[in-house]
């Protein structure tokens, strides 16, 4: 049997071994090469108290990878941070977190999350880095075509990404909310309770027992300036006498930073999605008109879209104007004041559809698109819309006393947006970083203009200024005030609600945290399927990330079924494809029917891992295990 020889006695010998003729060169090439050391991955997740199921999944996943040889580092950071590391400065092995839209989205979505056009880009465009040309003509095949042509792109798109695992798709979250019913009503689950269209769906609880009953703008209730913090939080009522809508939440990113196109500081969106509007939005399965008061196509590559009346929180009129800024300033936040273009971390994928806009008159502008399904199109028109006399001013090269960062970025991208100035039927009030936000009704929004009265002589041919909104949105929001406010856990949390001192929770709950809602007559539990699946993503322009074949391994080491049985505790669904929220979506292939995963099913050996049916599927990709059991790296 031959002896393992170390690389110090290998060295030590290498006189003796000179001396023997024509050996040299050959201990030369032994003596010379680095040994190989055990393999060292990193997994980025924020902590229980931010998000009490990510850290589960990291955990197993640790657990798992250990237990075939890898090293690995759990690293926990908050969620900015993580954000930062993952979307912004691309420097991770593996990470585990949730997508970023909680309603089931079209197929169009993966284009921004996987196409390699972005794969240069910061943000929630392409973060893993993955170029492959079967996927951008897949993405490219499902905006072109429509119909049954493109129900067979879409699948074969999903069938490729879960074959390649640039991310493995771990579950789908039942959205858990505890509410109180007392003030406000229709906290449903047929869509998300804390979304914005979950939040202006709302009702104010005729006669509410608590100051502020009187709904939006009709509290009879006041309160003493000096005294308004105080009644928000224990009666509901704000400065002025309204109803303020109270909730709860463990992440203070809403308390310091408004600026809607920063990945790092926008979990859903939901809050700035109430501060800015867009011009259309998604309602249930359909496409509603918005700060668009209509939009059409009167050309394959056009689209022409009408501005309801509408001004920004300063006053100013919303034109078209804004809407031209709004897609040049998307695809590149300096407008050509530097060399390379710098577009925006959040939105590309639908803004990268518009090629050019021209303003036909004060309200009208024209969008030049691409010749896509009327799917696409409308997705399209799901971006923010922002003042250009504000948006304008921040083109510059980011700077820090003075110096500008040695990678380009603007202003735009860094700005906290402090007194954010929207449209929405929000505006912003106060805050205290790390403790508490205070928003506002816009009592100008297009929402709360009342339709002319037909039989009023100066009505005239006035349209309603609601038109196309569903009549449940009339009106809304149903609170003069929103104030949320940041607690240590999702636990405490929950006990503020039980507890009379908020109305909701915002942030994820964990299963734990379920018991304790029944234990307040007046606080229930709201659950949803979220669209915002559960991922483990890879960095694939790393060795040995960027090889398929090792993500495929990697993804067969999570248990996605004990994920949600011992996780969860039931409130989630496994699932193979990013699209599962949608199941007529999914192709039969991809379907999750028997506990497995169709695609990458778990080594399992009676409901524990089996290590050496794992440890022989990395020795058949050309890895090895040092005597210990250790996997050793390959050559970087």
């Amino acid at each position: 049997m031959t002896r393992p020889i170390s690389r110090r006695a290998a060295l030590a010998g290498l006189g003796l071994a000179a001396a023997s003729a024509g050996c040299l060169g050959r201990t030369e090439n032994i003596a010379g090469r680095d040994p190989r050391s055990q393999l060292t991955l990193e997994i980025n997740t924020t902590p229980a108290d931010g998000d009490p199921n990510g850290i589960r999944i990291a955990r197993q996943l640790e657990e798992h990878l250990t237990a075939v040889g890898i090293d690995v580092r759990l690293n926990t950071v908050g969620q900015t941070d993580l954000w930062r590391k993952v979307l912004v400065n691309q420097n991770f092995d593996l990470y585990v977190g949730q997508f970023v839209e909680t309603e089931p989205f079209d197929s169009d979505a993966l284009y921004g999350l996987t196409h390699s056009q972005f794969v240069a880009e910061p943000g929630w465009q392409n973060p893993f880095g993955i170029t492959e040309m079967a996927v951008d003509d897949l993405l490219e095949r499902q905006r072109r075509t429509a119909g049954n042509d493109r129900s067979d792109a879409v699948d074969a798109l999903q069938e490729t990404v879960c074959d390649l695992q640039p991310f493995s798709v771990v579950a789908f979250p039942d959205a858990l909310t505890a509410v109180q019913g007392a003030r406000f009503e229709g906290w449903t689950q047929d869509r998300q309770p804390v979304s914005v269209t979950g939040l202006l769906g709302l009702d104010a609880v005729p006669d509410a027992d608590s100051a502020g009953d009187g709904g939006s703008g009709g509290g009879d209730a006041t309160a003493d300036d000096d005294n308004a913090t105080s009644s928000a939080t224990a009666g509901g009522a704000d400065g002025e006498g309204g109803a303020t809508l109270r909730l709860v939440t463990t992440d203070d990113r809403i308390t310091e930073n408004w600026n809607p196109i920063a990945a790092e500081y926008r979990k859903y969106g939901t809050f700035t999605g109430l501060l800015y509007d867009p011009l259309v939005r998604t309602d249930g399965e359909s496409t509603v008109p918005w700060l668009a008061a209509d939009w059409e196509r009167p050309g394959a590559n056009t689209v022409d879209v009408a501005l309801r009346d509408a001004r920004w929180h300063d006053g100013e009129p919303v034109t078209a104007s804004d809407v031209a800024f709004t897609y040049r300033f998307l695809r590149d936040t300096s407008l050509g004041g530097v060399e390379t273009a710098v577009p925006t971390p959040r939105f590309r994928g639908r803004s990268s559809l518009v090629e050019d806009e021209r303003v036909l008159d004060d309200a009208t502008v024209r969008l030049t698109v691409p010749d896509v399904n009327e799917t696409v199109a409308a997705r399209a028109l799901r971006v923010p819309i922002l003042p250009e006399h504000v948006w304008s001013e921040r083109t510059d090269p980011a700077t820090i006393g003075g110096f500008e960062f040695d990678f380009e970025t603007t202003q735009a991208v860094v700005t906290n947006n402090p007194e954010p100035v929207g449209s929405g039927p929000l505006r912003f009030v106060e805050a205290t970083a790390g403790e508490s936000v205070v928003f506002e009704r816009n009592p100008d929004h297009f929402l709360v203009r009342p339709a002319p009265d037909a039989d009023s002589e100066t009505s005239g041919g006035t349209t309603d200024p609601r038109a196309g909104i569903p009549p449940r949105y009339h009106g809304k929001p149903a609170f003069d005030r929103l104030r949320i406010e940041v607690l240590p856990s999702d636990i405490s949390a929950v006990e503020s609600v039980a507890e009379g001192l908020a109305d909701a929770t915002v942030s994820n709950l964990g299963p734990q945290s379920v018991p304790r809602i029944g234990r307040s007559d007046d606080a229930r539990l709201v659950s949803g399927r979220s669209a915002a699946f559960y991922h483990v993503g890879y960095n694939v322009r790393r060795s040995p990330l960027s090889n398929p074949r090792f993500r495929a391994v990697i993804a067969r080491l999570i248990d996605k079924s004990a994920v949600v049985d011992e996780a969860f505790e039931g409130y989630a669904q496994a699932a193979a494809s990013p699209l599962a929220a949608s199941p007529d979506a999914v192709p039969d292939s991809l379907a999750w029917t028997d506990g497995t995963d169709p695609v990458h099913p778990f080594f399992d050996d009676e409901g524990s891992l089996d290590v050496e049916a794992a440890r022989a599927a990395l020795r058949d990709i050309g890895y090895r295990f040092d005597s210990e059991g250790r996997l050793l790296s390959r050559a970087q």
